[in-house]
């Protein structure tokens, strides 16, 4: 097992994203992911910085491994571009870096004004994406056409010298099976044993798990409720099985876009199940010299029963299965 770092988008500025990863290398993390926002969880957190910007400065690190955690190529991004950003990370960091993927949310994806699709569409889109991605960096041109998405004889001329790792992001039964068939290496927001034997029983036996565990702490207990804002797991927990942080969010969701708000695909497809939303706690930033806490809800003092207050990620009427 190895324990990680994640560089938080939401939280911090490009600039400071990049000297953490330094730091964190200093003190001996083995690998860091990024998350890959374009907007924070919420708009007190401040932040929104593009992370494969950041990535390419983190490759000034030298032997840190770096991943995103996760980027989604379906709608902000065509697979196509996101083949070429992770041939180049990976050319940048002679081969350190790992392309995490996932199905995304509604609160990055939705700005390009494309509405949001269901999520056995982006499950399907999501299938798509990764196969082209792993045609371009197969090498030669590539030209494709599926039922949602097209590529014209594309080559990418900068090649690592071993493909890049993919990894993909679950959180129950449907995109388990996906990444046991699709993926070298797995990555759950919401570490829970049960995640893990899923993708193992649908063919990721013996493959890498990457899971979030977030930590939160302060030099007292009373300045840890005084925290102005919360957020998602700031620590990246890898190994066979991880625990699982439960809380309960209580963000709003994402403000509606304008014109079109039907998903405009060549194939539509109902979902079959709900979506859920990922859970976790928070953790400190290296360098910062103050204590920051992860993606949810502001904080709370804690109730007469002494119970914590609750911190996740947004409410599930829009984080949804990837």
């Amino acid at each position: 097992m190895q324990i990680g770092y994640t560089m938080m988008c939401e939280q911090r500025s490009p600039k400071d994203l990049v000297d953490d990863v330094v730091l964190a290398e200093q003190a001996g993390f083995p690998f860091s992911v990024i998350s890959d926002h374009y907007h924070p969880w919420l708009e007190s957190q401040g932040h929104g910085g593009y992370a494969w910007s950041v990535l390419g400065a983190a490759a000034r690190t030298e032997h840190i491994g770096l991943m995103t955690y996760v980027t989604c190529p379906i709608i902000r991004y065509h697979p196509a571009v996101v083949a070429q950003k992770a041939a180049t990370m990976a050319q940048l960091s002679d081969g350190r870096f790992r392309l995490g993927l996932g199905s995304g949310e509604s609160l990055n994806e939705h700005v390009i004004g494309q509405g949001w699709p269901p999520v056995n569409t982006r499950h399907a889109m999501l299938r798509e994406a990764i196969e082209i991605i792993r045609k371009l960096h197969a090498g030669g041109y590539v030209s494709y056409r599926g039922e949602h998405y097209d590529v014209d004889s594309a080559r990418i001329f900068d090649l690592p010298d071993k493909p890049v790792e993919i990894g993909l992001a679950v959180s129950g039964q449907q995109s388990c099976r996906m990444a046991g068939e699709l993926a070298d290496l797995v990555i759950s927001t919401e570490p829970k044993a049960e995640l893990i034997e899923m993708f193992g029983a649908a063919g990721g036996a013996g493959k890498p798990a990457v899971g979030q565990l977030g930590v939160a702490t302060a030099p007292t207990r009373a300045r840890r409720w005084r925290s102005p804002t919360t957020s998602s797991a700031g620590s990246a927990w890898a190994g066979r099985s991880t625990p699982s942080c439960r809380a309960r969010s209580t963000s709003p969701p994402p403000p509606p876009t304008s014109g079109r708000r039907t998903w405009r695909a060549r194939s539509r497809t109902a979902p079959t199940s709900t979506p859920t939303s990922s859970r976790s706690r928070a953790s400190r930033t290296p360098g910062s010299p103050s204590w920051r806490s992860c993606r949810s809800a502001p904080t709370r003092k804690p109730s007469a029963s002494g119970m914590r207050p609750n911190c996740a990620r947004p409410s599930s009427a829009w984080a949804s299965e990837r």
